[in-house]
């Protein structure tokens, strides 16, 4: 039997496949702007690597707590995290090209106690404020700090430094990773509280200065326990006393301050993240999950702890509470003790 089509049904067919070809291109229009409207908010994030902003030099304690959280981040998000030294000015200077950053979850800084709660107080022309210009995320890990000397340093004891710094004022050298760092501060106060004056010796990062610490050309220094406990174990520098209000589980033998007769330098380092200001909620809420994650793992937790780190892994609004906290506390040590980042 043939088939013909007469001119009417032709035009219908026509038209019925014009409609629905034009069916698909809404459709596919339709989706490409939903699409773009996630990528713009962020629920497709990431796409690409996240650099992992560290202010300071490769092999202190917060190069240690961003490497050790760049792993998992990326298992858990998919994408590489890198991390990014950009060491200078005890933190300023990454910090400040962190704040300049584009706010869409491809940058993010993991800094010291310096960098958000002492620097406001040190630096006149600083060109950011650790306050308002970053999404803060979380308080990662806390960690008291340890007084340690190189071993061919006289004083054997918190009590023995004591001693020898009043009968040579202003001539121990402590080390610091950089004026206005967790130790250089610890050390302006243990200064204050014994009544004593030490030659504050700052350099561009922990490392440098354990380095010079190790090879003798400086005398004592408080540092991140994690940064000296190898160092310790090995004998190539002495504990004299650790900062925190009871003795640390890493180092049950090492008095501490109190119980070398120091009172009031309870004192604990701290490592926070952070992003410019103004992530879209939802990667703020997908990233902070991610590094919380990442230290309430059991393993990570363990790892943490045997390197003498406390992990805190606490809210934004927690952290946001805490630096108030800790910017008021370190206006008044700097002020009190005329405190200089010269």
């Amino acid at each position: 039997m043939n088939h013909t089509f007469t001119a009417a049904p032709r035009a219908a067919f026509a038209s019925t496949w014009l409609r629905r070809l034009a069916g698909v291109a809404v459709a596919l229009a339709t989706g490409i702007t939903v699409s773009g409207a996630a990528m713009a908010s962020g629920t497709a994030w990431p796409q690409r690597a996240v650099s992992v902003v560290v202010p300071f030099p490769a092999g202190g304690s917060t190069d240690t707590i961003a490497r050790l959280l760049a792993q998992p981040l990326n298992e858990k998000l998919g994408q590489p995290f890198v991390v990014d030294n950009r060491p200078g000015a005890t933190g300023a200077i990454g910090a400040t090209f962190v704040k300049r950053a584009p706010a869409d979850g491809y940058t993010m800084l993991v800094a010291s106690i310096g960098v958000f709660a002492v620097n406001p107080f040190l630096q006149k022309n600083l060109q950011y404020d650790p306050a308002k210009d970053f999404d803060l995320l979380t308080v990662a890990v806390r960690a008291p700090n340890v007084l340690v000397a190189n071993p061919n340093f006289p004083a054997k004891s918190l009590q023995e430094l004591v001693a020898y710094m009043k009968k040579n004022p202003g001539k121990v050298s402590f080390a610091s990773s950089g004026a206005g760092s967790s130790d250089h501060l610890t050390a302006a106060l243990f200064w204050q509280k014994s009544g004593t004056e030490g030659l504050h010796v700052p350099y561009k990062g922990g490392a440098p200065a354990i380095s010079d610490l190790l090879a003798g050309q400086v005398d004592v220094s408080f540092q991140n326990i994690n940064a000296v406990l190898q160092h310790i174990r090995t004998g190539k520098l002495k504990a004299l006393a650790v900062t925190s209000d009871k003795r640390s589980s890493v180092l049950p033998n090492v008095q501490t301050m109190v119980e070398g007769g120091v009172k009031d330098v309870d004192v604990y380092s701290w490592q926070g993240v952070a992003a410019p200001k103004g992530l879209p909620a939802d990667v703020k809420t997908r990233l902070h999950g991610a590094i919380v994650g990442a230290l309430k793992d059991p393993g990570m937790q363990k790892k943490l702890s045997e390197q003498g780190f406390e992990v805190v892994a606490n809210t934004p609004e927690q952290f946001a509470e805490f630096e108030n906290q800790e910017l008021k506390r370190w206006k008044t040590v700097i002020e009190q003790g005329k405190i200089t980042a010269e």
